[in-house]
């Protein structure tokens, strides 16, 4: 059993890596600020489905210093996981400053907590989007990441090199894990995925970027927790070879970077198939151009995540979509014609 830190706990990835941490024993203090940013009540909705003794909820912003020190002067953590951030690549076009306070801001006011408590492990939510357009694929940690093609993408690069600063000056244990696009039950109503399912209920048009000629490496966000699970139960170690032979995922401090994806990148056109099938319903599409920030593929390779920790992805995006639809009907008070829809 452990004390556990999650920041972001009321969002998506947040609350099922708590239900994780919870129901295998783990006490959890979870943090969250609440933000606007997509619909508040769907977040306290998911902070309801962790009230348990074991666990603890706190508004929270990491950008407030003297808030976020009162926590870790009140609480002693055996391990912190970060997952709170401003999301969304299109909304940093819109407003930029929203990514510094919390990517940035309150990114450091974690890492100078970590520095005074020393927990056993920092892990802490990178992203995908850190490849930009990269013309090798699968990405892997080991490429050059300096050409981000968003202020989004920007501010998790600039935090995976804020935590190596840290491990190397203050010995902190610190992992990264690049995300790669997440969906599932209790998602974010930003996504694609979420935005789609709501639109072809409605019988409304979805935008399609760049006229359906991208790919995501979808991620069910069942793997994605025990991803992250199995990560934090394993600190990294400086890397002795690093000097000889350094790469830029790990270190001479105890600092490691790892992809976290299925591994299997899916045509943004099967993707909607495979919806209108779990929905019953088609899809009026409207084909526009390339949104500027979006990357056009993305594909994740999990070689060194699974060499290390044993992680394996096994939710394909049929049955993963047909989970989030369940849910999403359930949550929203949707019938369906379950005589259309129809499992993948």
């Amino acid at each position: 059993m452990a004390k556990v830190l999650v920041t972001g706990a009321a969002g998506f990835i947040g609350m099922h890596l708590a239900l994780g941490l919870l129901k295998r024993g783990d006490e959890v203090v979870g943090i969250d600020n609440l933000s606007d940013y997509y619909d508040v009540s769907l977040k306290k909705a998911r902070v309801a489905q962790l009230q348990r003794p074991d666990f603890c909820f706190l508004q929270v912003d990491l950008a407030d210093r003297s808030t976020l020190q009162q926590v870790f002067d009140t609480h002693k953590f055996d391990a912190v996981v970060n997952l709170a951030a401003q999301a969304g690549v299109r909304y940093s076009l819109q407003n930029p400053y929203a990514y510094v306070d919390s990517n940035l801001v309150g990114f450091l006011n974690l890492l100078e907590q970590c520095r005074h408590q020393q927990p056993r492990h920092l892990v802490f939510a990178s992203s995908s989007s850190v490849y930009g357009n990269s013309p090798h694929v699968p990405f892997s940690v080991n490429d050059n990441v300096d050409h981000p093609i968003s202020l989004y993408a920007a501010t998790k690069k600039s935090n995976e090199l804020m935590a190596h600063a840290y491990s190397h000056l203050y010995a902190i244990p610190v992992t990264g894990l690049r995300f790669f696009t997440v969906y599932g039950p209790w998602g974010r109503p930003d996504m694609a995925y979420f935005s789609f399912t709501k639109a072809i209920l409605e019988e409304r048009p979805i935008d399609v970027f760049n006229f359906g000629k991208l790919q995501r490496d979808f991620t069910y966000v069942g793997d994605i927790v025990e991803g992250v699970m199995r990560t934090l139960d394993r600190p990294p170690a400086p890397n002795p070879e690093w000097a000889a032979h350094p790469d830029p995922s790990s270190s001479t401090a105890p600092y490691r970077i790892y992809n976290i994806g299925n591994q299997q990148p899916v045509d943004l056109d099967h993707f909607i198939e495979v919806l209108e099938r779990c929905l019953g319903k088609k899809a009026i599409k409207r084909y526009l151009p390339h949104q500027p920030g979006d990357v056009l593929a993305t594909y994740a390779d999990v070689e060194q995540l699974t060499r290390d920790t044993g992680f394996t992805p096994r939710t394909s995006i049929e049955d993963g979509l047909a989970r989030f639809v369940d849910w999403y009907c359930s949550y929203y008070h949707v019938q369906r014609d379950y005589a259309l829809a129809t499992k993948p």
